[in-house]
């Protein structure tokens, strides 16, 4: 994938979740998401906090060499440890903040856009921090896109009209969790990415064929916490 198309993944990833969420009134911000304990309005925010931390990147650039790129990023992330409970459990306190949910759907859609105009206006060659890493710019917007779109699909579940996320922005995640699989081992070839995003991801658990199928690979799952 071109670098400027970077950017314009993380944009219809963004948008994908504003279409989610912005006709939705505070009842429907309070249904449940794939994400345990989470309600919509909770995860919301979560992802509200990768457009703030993309907008305090993107304005602090760095001297590279980068130190991880768009799929080893995630290899510090293989999720259920303490450090993970303990955000899911600052989130839903921090959620719980405001007066209304709608107030976060407002501050995401205040956010979301200023986060792609700065990644649209940053330098393609250049680096950013973030997480405690270094990133060539391109690679942080990737790991920005494949999270908006794994909560895209996280957000939706008792959301049956919600769209589903955009096809560029669905093809950086797929990227992403291919390089987590690594060249040795191919996804089962029923799978759709929809699917493939889910299961990689713990969402969904793999099938009796998954498992036969992907062979000594099936004990990679989940790819991404």
């Amino acid at each position: 994938m071109t670098e400027i198309q970077q950017d314009q993944a993380l944009a219809e990833a963004y948008d994908g979740i504003t279409a989610v969420v912005d006709d939705l009134d505070d009842a429907h911000l309070q249904r449940a998401t794939r994400c345990r304990g989470w309600l919509v309005a909770d995860l919301l925010l979560h992802v509200l906090g990768d457009a703030q931390r993309a907008l305090v990147a993107l304005a602090s650039p760095v001297d590279g060499p980068a130190d991880v790129d768009d799929v080893s990023y995630w290899r510090g992330f293989p999720g259920g440890d303490d450090g993970a409970v303990r955000h899911a459990w600052w989130v839903r306190r921090s959620a719980s903040a405001f007066d209304r949910p709608t107030g976060i759907a407002r501050v995401w859609k205040e956010t979301a856009p200023a986060a792609v105009r700065a990644a649209a206006a940053a330098d393609p060659e250049g680096y950013v921090t973030t997480q405690g890493h270094v990133l060539r710019v391109p690679d942080l917007l990737a790991t920005l896109t494949t999270e908006a779109v794994v909560h895209h699909l996280d957000l939706t579940p008792e959301l049956p009209d919600a769209p589903p996320p955009g096809p560029l922005a669905v093809r950086v995640a797929v990227s992403t969790m291919d390089g987590l699989l690594s060249d040795d081992a191919v996804r089962p070839a029923g799978w759709d990415d929809t699917e493939f995003l889910l299961k990689a991801t713990g969402r969904i658990p793999l099938s009796d064929r998954d498992r036969l199928e992907l062979g000594e690979a099936a004990g990679w799952f989940p790819l991404l916490g």
